[in-house]
């Protein structure tokens, strides 16, 4: 599939079947985050696979937007090893796990597997929960599996803004 194609039909799925990713597949979308360029190459994510019943009734508690997932990937970035540009003091991490987020989401897709973007979740409580390190941030959540028969795109998925209200010429 070319890359707009694949930009165009993925969608935040949040509804999936009732069974595992296999391990190969799984292994193909921590390798696109693996790939991914990070700000001066420092590779600061990290991730993590939430994949046991104790792991996800752990996440669960933590947010509403897990959707069943059998299968979640937490992503955060090492804060001593993210880069910060030196002009203003500006953080890489955030962006540099972002990058790494959407690898993996893009690559889900170009293998069948659904997954939805997830920031509102209680990093602290997941944190202690899963008992990850305090100098990991912890960015976002990645639930994957495959899509349900009647999961479909929200209403708002094909709804772009006019590209003269984002992109200026100068």
């Amino acid at each position: 599939m070319n890359f707009l194609t694949l930009a165009k039909e993925r969608y935040s799925v949040r509804k999936f079947e009732d069974r595992d990713i296999e391990q190969e597949k799984l292994d193909q979308i921590i390798a696109a985050g693996h790939l991914a360029p990070t700000a001066v190459n420092n590779q600061p994510q990290r991730i993590y696979v939430l994949k046991s019943e104790e792991a996800l009734e752990k996440l669960k508690s933590c947010t509403k937007s897990h959707f069943d997932a059998k299968t979640v990937l937490l992503i955060g970035y090492h804060n001593k090893e993210n880069w910060i540009r030196a002009y203003d003091g500006k953080n890489s991490g955030d962006i540099d796990a972002a990058i790494v987020t959407t690898h993996m989401m893009l690559e889900a897709k170009e293998i069948g597997i659904g997954s939805t973007w997830v920031m509102s979740f209680d990093s602290r409580k997941l944190r202690n929960l899963l008992d990850i390190p305090a100098d990991i941030e912890l960015t976002a959540l990645l639930p994957l599996g495959y899509p349900a028969a009647d999961a479909k795109p929200s209403d708002r998925h094909s709804t772009y803004r006019d590209l003269n209200d984002i992109v200026s010429y100068l």
